[in-house]
């Protein structure tokens, strides 16, 4: 049985660390799973992520930062993503194309259509199976960013950008409630772990029925 799972939501909201602690629980359950991540997780992601994230690419266009995104995602689809589901296995990722749909739609504006278009046709149609949303203040996910010391270029948007991106999320999750689940983000690691953990799992023994 294959099943994609997607962790987003907005900077600081603890994505990473609650991906890797659902997949480490998983396995433990006994699913084939493979931890992924957004921009990134190959080798070729992993040097546009690089472009991405410095700080010395400010100028970089908001058209460009969607491309650079996609060439990144579609790597990943093809040579891991992909194969993966195909061999019956479970993938968590840590972020999808809906962070490009919150960043770069609502955050800065540009037509939700056209990447959603462009995003179909870089993965071929392929659809979270659930999507789960750590949401939390915008100004919270911010504070914690600075205070882990890895300030990237996507972080220094300004404050309405990220309020944007996270209304965006927001508006993402109701528009379609049958993938997506929202979790409160503003919680202690070990609560939010759990209510997780117990979503993909009820998630997955109904797919398995």
């Amino acid at each position: 049985m294959s099943y994609f799972v997607t962790l987003e939501g907005p900077d600081g909201c603890g994505k990473t660390t609650q991906a890797k602690l659902l997949a480490d629980e998983l396995k433990v359950a006994g699913y084939p799973v493979l931890l992924t991540r957004e921009p990134g997780g190959t080798a070729i992601g992993d040097q546009i992520r690089r472009v991405l994230m410095s700080l010395d690419n400010r100028r970089m266009d908001a058209k460009t930062e969607f491309l650079l995104f996609s060439a990144s995602r579609r790597q990943l689809v093809s040579e891991v993503i992909r194969p993966h589901l195909e061999s019956g296995g479970v993938v968590v990722s840590d972020r999808f194309y809906d962070s490009s749909l919150a960043y770069q739609g609502y955050g800065h504006g540009l037509p939700l259509a056209e990447l959603q278009s462009i995003t179909g046709f870089i993965t071929g149609g392929l659809v979270p199976d659930l999507t789960v949303l750590l949401d939390l203040p915008t100004q919270v996910g911010l504070a914690r960013r600075r205070d882990g010391g890895n300030w990237n270029r996507l972080d220094d948007y300004d404050l309405a950008f990220h309020e944007r991106a996270r209304q965006g999320y927001l508006a993402l999750a109701r528009d379609d409630t049958a993938r997506w689940r929202i979790v409160d983000a503003d919680r202690p690691v070990e609560t939010v772990h759990a209510d997780i953990l117990a979503l993909v799992l009820a998630r997955l023994g109904e797919a398995a029925t």
